[in-house]
């Protein structure tokens, strides 16, 4: 049973798994479940997250979406989700946030045009090299 939500173009439902003899289904097996069941052309518009396994196994409850298309999905959808099923990219050259916070408390610790160099990176290089 699914709710159709016309408004962030999708159909949304409540999955329930049920596999004796296995730990889990992993999630493209059951995409592929769903795009023949639901006649879905591509199988990009399906969402599957938040499987929990029932105590003692052989059931998974989990959560799932299945977008008009794509762009839908990329309006309402968050962005790791859509980062896990490779709708988009990781952005390049960031920072991870400790390595930020990091270069963020070597600034704080100098003074005048060695704080240019340590935003740049430079003064790290120049460490290396003594």
């Amino acid at each position: 049973k699914f709710i159709t939500n016309r408004l962030l173009e999708r159909k949304q439902f409540v999955i329930d798994v049920i596999h004796p003899g296995r730990a889990s289904v992993p999630k493209s097996e059951l995409k592929e479940k769903l795009s023949k069941m639901y006649k879905v052309q591509d199988d990009k518009c399906i969402f599957l997250w938040g499987f929990k396994i029932a105590f003692g196994g052989q059931r998974s409850t989990g959560f799932g979406v299945i977008y008009d298309n794509i762009n839908a999905a990329k309006k309402s959808l968050s962005k790791h989700l859509l980062l896990r099923e490779g709708v988009i990219e990781k952005v390049k050259g960031r920072l991870a946030r400790k390595a930020r916070k990091e270069r963020n408390t070597k600034v704080k610790k100098v003074r005048g045009k060695a704080k240019i160099e340590v935003r740049s990176g430079k003064a790290v290089a120049k460490k290396k090299e003594k």
